[in-house]
């Protein structure tokens, strides 16, 4: 793959509710630019981006990946993610690393609420956005149904550029509302023709709605607007772009990734409309004492890199992706990781395609690449120049909802069960681990049970670790109800005088929350200062075993009297 520059470079993530299409998308594009001479199928189990066993197995996606393409002098990394809310931690390493997204909507369901969940991320980053209604081939298909649903519920931004030709059975095509051509026909036997006439008066009413959108984002166009004039194609698509680029338009494209029809018509608009890195400007991060430090995407700068996801391979090791920010990031060097202040070597550095991993001698500013065998970087830290250490913000990811006891099958997983769920959570921020100590059971939290599921099956595919998983033991608490008093002595005899003790306790509970008070109220020195200390020592380590169930006590006061 060939060096390109940062201008001429898209990063774009696909986002979008599990099932609307994202993956044959991508799988489409790929074909369509070169970057694979067959069409892979999810139910043959051979796209690029879903390779791992349990993607294959399960016919989802559930991890984040890059799959760049070639197409009209741009190199654009799409970064297909999975749709379920399970492991939405993937949609958050994506957009760390994105400049933009695709919102995929299935034109069969409709709005889902992995589609609004999708358009709530892309403003928590600040990613500029398109959407595409897919799925434009199959039955019960309705393009203009959710395309109002979307801009009831997103607002008049969202405007169609193009549109279907036909659709269920008879889809043929699309529409494209700046040109105002058609383009038919399946990928390799395309035709480019004249608008239908049977699409004349709906076209117009389309057209009307996106040219007012566009207008509305540039002062000139508007008054130009206003005033009855006809705004050209290339104003169109030049106000276009810079109301995509500030948030201000979200186009709309329609697509069949079954059909493969008019793929290169959403390739261009994806090149045309969605920003580079230089069009997005300057990162912040964080200089050595905490100052703002803006950072360029020039190649010629000191490089700067943020690493947004790590994979576990059992037999390559760790595989680290990372995003160039700044400068150039070359192989068989040294790097420095500002986060941990440590120094790490860079061996071969690849460009990832799916599970394939193409050498490359450089990743430029704008650019993803990935290496492998880092020893001290993981997901979130920044590799920069040991002379220019800068520091960028991290990905935020969602704490875990669901938390499940893990048991090993036999002795021997015990051993290695740690380890391998360690390498798990390196590659997955969203997991967390605990081991109880009250009641002994290794805890697995994660975003929900496919979730926890998947964590299983792969600590059986990759380390042939065996477990089961279960509902954690409830720490319970016990407590007293009603006063209580008691009578306490202690006798020893070791020889002289030995050692002899009494005194008598008041029991009563405490508000829930209340915890454990001690309350001296010895008078007279009828039991010595010295060792008060001692009964307050001997009331808590009675509390850590309660007599109902052999809980911890609280929520009581005791008073020695």
């Amino acid at each position: 793959m060939k060096r390109y520059e940062p201008d001429q470079i898209r990063n774009v993530a696909l986002l979008g509710h599990g099932g609307a299409g994202k993956t044959s998308l991508v799988e489409a594009f790929a074909f369509a630019s070169g970057a694979t001479t067959r069409l892979g199928r999810i139910e043959e189990g051979n796209t690029l981006s879903d390779y791992d066993p349990e993607e294959v197995k399960r016919r989802i996606s559930i991890n984040a990946t890059l799959v760049p393409c070639e197409w009209n002098q741009c190199k654009i990394n799409f970064l297909d993610t999975p749709g379920y809310f399970d492991f939405i931690g993937e949609v958050h390493s994506a957009l760390r690393a994105a400049d933009s997204a695709l919102v995929v909507v299935s034109a069969v369901a409709g709005v889902e609420v992995g589609t609004e969940k999708a358009m709530a991320l892309c403003d928590e980053y600040q990613v500029p956005r398109m959407m595409i209604i897919n799925k434009l081939d199959r039955e019960n298909a309705n393009f203009a149904k959710t395309l109002g649903q979307l801009r009831d519920l997103f607002g008049p931004q969202v405007v169609p550029i193009t549109v279907p030709l036909g659709s269920a059975e008879t889809f043929r095509g699309i529409g494209d509302l700046l040109t105002l051509r058609a383009y038919t026909g399946e990928w390799g036997k395309e035709q480019e023709e004249d608008l239908p006439a049977d699409l004349g008066a709906e076209a117009a009413s389309w057209r009307e709605m996106m040219v007012e959108a566009v207008a509305s984002t540039d002062d000139d166009l508007l008054a130009k607007y206003l005033e009855g004039e006809a705004l050209s194609p290339e104003e169109i698509a030049a106000a276009l772009a810079k109301g995509v680029q500030a948030g201000k338009v979200i186009p709309v494209l329609c697509a069949s990734a079954a059909k493969l029809s008019a793929l290169g018509r959403l390739l261009h608009f994806i090149t045309a409309l969605l920003p580079a890195p230089t069009a997005r400007g300057a990162v912040e991060g964080r200089g050595r004492a905490g100052e703002k430090v803006s950072l360029e995407p020039k190649p010629d700068a000191p490089p700067c890199a943020l690493i947004f996801k790590t994979t576990a391979d059992p037999y390559v090791g760790r595989i680290t992706m990372f995003r160039v920010y700044s400068g150039t990031l070359r192989g068989e060097s040294m790097i420095y990781n500002a986060t941990r202040e440590k120094e790490e070597r860079l061996g071969q550095l690849f460009c990832l395609r799916g599970k394939e991993q193409i050498p490359v001698p450089e990743v430029v500013a704008g650019d993803i690449g990935g290496v492998a065998k880092l020893q001290e970087s993981a997901t979130g830290d920044t590799l920069c120049e040991k002379s220019h250490p800068i520091k960028l913000p991290a990905p935020v990811f969602p704490t875990p909802t669901l938390t499940m006891a893990v048991t090993p099958r036999s002795k021997a997983d015990e051993d290695k069960i740690g380890t391998g769920l360690a390498r798990l959570v390196e590659e997955d921020p969203t997991l967390r681990i605990e081991k109880n100590t009250e009641t002994g059971q290794l805890l697995l939290s994660g975003q929900g049970e496919l979730h926890l599921e998947v964590v299983t099956s792969r600590l059986q595919k990759k380390f042939g670790i065996e477990v089961d998983l279960s509902p954690p033991l409830v720490p319970y608490r016990e407590t007293i109800r009603g006063h209580a008093k008691a009578e306490g002595k202690h006798k020893k005899q070791t020889g002289g005088r030995g050692q002899y003790g009494h005194v008598w306790l008041e029991l009563e509970p405490l508000p829930p929350g209340g915890g454990f008070e001690f309350v001296d109220k010895i008078f007279g020195g009828v039991v010595p200062k010295q060792y008060i200390p001692a009964v307050e020592k001997g009331v808590r380590e009675t509390m850590a075993e309660g007599v109902l169930a052999g809980y911890p006590v609280v929520d009581v006061r005791v008073t020695l009297y």
